[in-house]
């Protein structure tokens, strides 16, 4: 009977340690938008600036340039500070198409073609499947919380200065503006 004992507390430690090992495999990954975990990013120790008819707006990013960041973005993000957003790079001007299924807050999306100026701002309605896209090829995509670009005056034809907009490289030439653009062109 001893020689049992020993066996199957054996075969329960075993188990259990098997349990403890996976757990701490999955619960110790990055979280991603499959995880109900916001994804947190360093932010970036330069300031991005946008420069707006009434001065320079001053705030602090987070920069999302992989397809896992990308797609993560700030989904399960509670609150975050007035002054702080996300900075969405892409590898070239594109169509780009968001939607804010499983992000709680309200966010202004601002379209940035590769020159560094803004296409258009667009509303994001919390935890909607909405497509949002600008309707013309951007570069960037700056999420702030909603609010903010009326707050500030930011709009069409401003520019956004930061080091990875300043220093992107590859195909895309920003779209002529005939006075067609997003949000009336002005």
């Amino acid at each position: 009977m001893t020689r049992r004992n020993w066996l199957t507390a054996g075969v329960f430690c075993a188990i259990s340690a098997v349990i403890v090992a996976a757990s701490a495999f999955f619960y110790s990954e990055r979280p991603t938008s499959a995880d109900s975990r916001a994804m947190i990013l360093p932010v970036d120790p330069t300031p991005l600036v946008v420069v707006t008819k009434d001065g320079n707006r001053s705030f602090s990013i987070e920069i999302a340039d992989t397809d896992a960041q990308r797609e993560a973005g700030l989904m399960y993000r509670q609150d975050m500070a007035d002054d702080h957003g996300m900075l969405f790079v892409f590898e070239i001007q594109q169509q780009v198409s968001f939607w804010m299924q499983n992000t709680p807050m309200p966010l202004d999306l601002i379209f940035v073609g590769q020159d560094g100026k803004i296409r258009a701002v667009k509303h994001g309605e919390p935890q909607s499947q909405a497509i949002i896209s600008p309707g013309v090829p951007v570069r960037f995509v700056l999420e702030l919380k909603a609010g903010t670009a009326a707050k500030y005056g930011i709009g069409y034809g401003d520019l956004l200065r930061h080091p990875a907009i300043g220093t992107v490289s590859g195909p895309g030439v920003p779209p002529p503006d005939n006075g067609d653009a997003p949000n009336g062109g002005g």
